[in-house]
């Protein structure tokens, strides 16, 4: 699946863009969405993102691996730079709390996130892509 520049691009600025990715799971105590400043494409079959808060999102993954990422972006649709300015990524995560993938994830990681309280004890999250669409279901990928 092939992730194009300007969505790689639009991800990786997200944060600094005030257009942070949401990630929902769903646990034992029902459903979460947590923003996450840290989201990147890995590659063209990966998101990836270090969870550093260790709360709902990373209970409800030890539960159910399921995951959701959507991101929002309703000015790069106007000004052309996105067909449709919501993305929705779905897939199935994989926790790294040690091994080459989570060291990958943290040196992908911009100086904010890799500085950040609690940055040097997180957890490489991988999510494996599984669907891709806008909100319109069109197929990103």
């Amino acid at each position: 699946m092939a992730i194009n520049e300007a969505i790689r691009s639009l991800i990786k600025n997200a944060w600094d863009d005030g257009h942070v990715c949401l990630v929902g799971t769903n646990g034992p105590k029902g459903p979460n969405i947590s923003p996450k400043g840290s989201m990147m494409v890995f590659d063209d079959d990966h998101l990836a993102y270090w969870e550093r808060s260790k709360r709902s999102a990373l209970e409800n993954l030890q539960h159910d691996r399921r995951v959701i990422v959507v991101y929002s972006n309703m000015e790069a649709q106007r000004d052309g730079r996105l067909e449709s300015g919501i993305l929705r990524f779905y897939g199935t995560a994989e926790l790294h709390d040690s091994g080459s993938i989570h060291d990958a994830i943290f040196a992908r990681l911009n100086e904010r996130e890799s500085t950040h309280v609690g940055a040097d004890t997180g957890i490489g999250v991988l999510i494996r892509i599984e669907r891709a669409e806008d909100v319109r279901g069109k197929p990103l990928l």
